[in-house]
Order: C-alpha cells, then sequence, then structure tokens
C-alpha cells in the first residue's frame, strides 16, 4: 500500500495492476477537494511507474463514490471566484485520468453517482456488479455540468442517453448502464471483483506496445494529420521492438508470449 498523502485515496500495487481505491466508505465514497486537487499527482507518479501497466479504480466495501462531498458544495459556490476554483480542481482531474497513458478500467459496486460517475466515465472501460447504480446529477443541484464531462458521457452512450441521465438526474441501475454502453459488463457480486482483476491482468500480460499505441489512436479524432502522425510514431516503432520479435516466436512455438516487462511508456527513453 502507498501512501498517497491525502485521506481518501490509497493505492495498492499487485504485480502490475495498480489500484487506485476511493477509501471513504463511512461518507459513501464522498470526494473532498482535497481528494480532486491530489489526482493528478497520483496519477502522473503511475503513470511514470514503468511497473505499473493497467489502473483500477474502485471504492471501498462496496462503494465506489456517491460524488463530491456535499458538506464543502455550499463553501465552494460561495462565490463565483470560489465556483471557478472548484470546477477546476475536478476538470484537472477527470483530465488526469481521461488522458492517462496506461490501460485504465473502472470497477463500479454501489453508487457510481455525480463526480464518481465523472471519473468512471473518464477511464477506459468500466466493469461493474449487479449492486452498482449510476447517475449523473447536477440538475439536482443547479450545477451546470463541465462541457468536457458532457462531451465525453455522449461519447460513450450517445446523445440521447447523456440528455436522459443529464435531464432526469435519475440513477440507473447496472443492466440499463450496461444496456446503454455506460458500463461494458455485469458480474455477481460473489465474482465480480476477480473478473475485473483477471480482466486487468490479461491486459497486463499483453504487449504493452499495441495496448498504449491502440488507446494513443483511440483518444481522439482520426484526423488525416493525426494519423499521419501515429503511424509514423507507432508503428515504426513497432516494427523495430521486442514485442514483435517475441510474439511472433511465441506464436510459432505454440506458447504463450513473454513480453518484455515492465515496459517503459513510449518516449521515456
Amino acid at each position: 500500500m502507498h501512501d498517497t498523502g491525502v485521506e481518501g485515496l490509497v493505492v495498492e500495487v499487485e504485480g502490475a495492476v495498480a489500484t487506485l481505491r476511493i477509501d471513504r466508505p463511512q461518507a459513501r465514497g464522498a470526494l473532498t477537494a482535497a481528494m480532486w486537487a491530489a489526482l493528478p499527482g497520483i496519477l502522473a507518479a503511475l503513470e511514470a511507474d514503468h511497473e505499473v501497466s493497467v489502473l483500477v479504480l474502485t471504492g471501498t466495501g462496496g462503494v465506489f463514490s456517491a460524488g463530491a462531498d456535499i458538506r464543502e458544495l455550499r463553501g465552494h459556490y460561495a462565490s463565483a471566484e470560489a465556483a471557478d476554483a472548484y470546477h477546476a480542481l475536478n476538470s484537472a482531474a477527470e483530465r488526469a485520468l481521461a488522458t492517462f497513458a496506461k490501460p485504465t478500467i473502472a470497477f463500479v459496486q454501489g453508487p457510481c453517482v455525480g463526480g464518481g460517475c465523472q471519473l468512471a466515465a473518464a477511464c477506459d472501460l468500466r466493469f461493474a456488479d449487479t449492486t452498482a447504480r449510476f447517475g449523473v446529477t447536477p440538475a439536482k443541484l443547479g450545477i451546470v455540468y463541465d462541457a468536457d464531462s458532457t462531451t465525453r458521457l455522449a461519447r460513450l452512450v450517445g446523445v440521447s442517453t447523456a440528455k436522459y441521465l443529464l435531464f432526469s438526474a435519475e440513477l440507473i441501475d447496472a443492466a440499463h448502464a450496461l444496456r446503454v454502453g455506460l458500463v461494458d459488463d455485469v458480474f455477481d457480486p460473489t465474482e465480480a471483483a476477480d473478473r475485473a482483476y483477471g480482466f486487468a491482468r490479461t491486459i497486463a500480460s499483453r504487449s504493452q506496445l499495441t495496448v498504449r499505441a491502440a488507446k494513443d489512436l483511440l483518444a481522439t479524432d482520426p484526423t488525416p494529420d493525426r494519423l499521419t502522425t501515429w503511424r509514423a510514431d507507432w508503428e515504426a516503432e513497432s516494427r523495430g521492438s521486442a514485442d514483435v520479435r517475441e510474439g511472433l516466436t511465441a506464436f510459432t512455438e505454440r506458447r504463450a508470449p513473454q513480453f518484455a516487462w515492465p515496459h517503459p511508456p513510449k518516449g521515456s527513453g
């Protein structure tokens, strides 16, 4: 277990999989301003750790996050300046998670609401158990949802479902979330952790060159200039990499590949 320097956030690393845990079950995983502020630095450290290939964001005690700490919100919205400063913390944390160079998985149990759903949506993949409940609830508080968050939600679930969630501020269950694409799979609570972490370990066992190249391309719209740059950067690296040699040799020898690990992120030298 790693000390994050802020109450309510815990980092654990097992093999190539790191867990960033929202650790406030007594407060339903409520996110304080200090937690929002700490997230970019924590994520930067995990991104720089060459032994970490996959990040799982989850909660504690069957609770993901019920969103922002309501006890703090009145102060954050006491003035326009305070509100702007608070929104900047939220946006920076979400952006740091959305642009994290390695694969990210949100493993959701229980409430995943407001800021919690905002963070889950910023991950690459979302797995849930049947206890999960999702909601995007700024309409209950008179808050205008962040533009990047709104756009990301619409890309994930489609414009109509984004409107459904934002207009109503109603919670949906895990089955509904699966139907609309908000989550990628739903498991029984007795097997959910094993299934989610098993998938994380599967990703970690694959060529990280392949995985990160795919993530890099899919992070933005594939404009012609973007595709040209991506091909120049990643395809050239693949042709000269140890990963492709090992992958082809393992296939020929009918064995599981043993890709170089830890695999430094592209450009790390």
